[in-house]
């Protein structure tokens, strides 16, 4: 063998072996792109349900035109209908809105697992400061006081994962939009009555 060829085998080499690295990285991603599709694909987890089952009101005031104090509590009840898939909400807050604007301040719940072909439920209590508001809210609050019938809207959100076996996914954003009409009059404090069935709408 001459210099010149042991010489271009050497410079050969390297490039073989970098090569060699960058084949293996790619069929190593391949694999683990398949794997995880294939899990997804037999798995296929479907979006949690929720629901309002109760609703308790300990104090509604306005302590000035635009300034709301209140303190409320719901039951929700979240059912995970997957066989095979369990959920980890990594983290969940709540509040509740009315016309579109949050009249109590976000409250943020322990992290929860929810094992798969299960129910939990939650009975977060939100309020207790005081929020500002639009004057068309705190008009619209004291009018449907006076009718008993006020519309609320109870919203979670945060993030949660999905595990089937040893597999997590990744993280995802879930929002849940509970729209309830709940029957109140002036002045009381306690349960009140849901009317109809509260709809719940999940966005993952």
């Amino acid at each position: 063998m001459t210099n010149c060829d042991h010489s271009k085998k050497s410079m050969d080499s390297p490039n073989d072996a970098r090569r060699c690295i960058c084949a293996f990285i790619v069929i190593f991603l391949l694999l683990s792109g398949a794997t995880a599709l294939t899990v997804w694909l037999v798995y296929r987890p479907h979006k949690p349900h929720f629901s309002v089952v109760s609703a308790a009101i300990y104090d509604l005031n306005m302590t000035s035109p635009s300034i709301i104090s209140t303190t409320m509590q719901f039951t929700v009840v979240s059912r995970n209908s997957n066989k095979r898939v369990s959920i980890y909400y990594d983290r969940l807050s709540v509040f509740v809105s009315y016309r579109n604007q949050a009249i109590t301040p976000m409250a943020v719940l322990p992290p929860l697992y929810h094992k798969k072909h299960s129910t939990v439920a939650l009975s977060p209590i939100v309020g207790g400061g005081l929020v500002p508001v639009s004057l068309e809210v705190a008009n619209g609050l004291v009018m449907e006081e006076d009718c008993g019938v006020v519309g609320l809207r109870l919203v979670l959100y945060g993030r949660l994962r999905w595990k089937a076996g040893a597999f997590k996914s990744r993280g995802y954003g879930v929002y849940v939009k509970c729209d309830m009409l709940v029957g109140l009059k002036k002045g009381f404090v306690g349960q009140v009555p849901l009317l109809g069935s509260p709809n719940c709408s999940v966005d993952i």
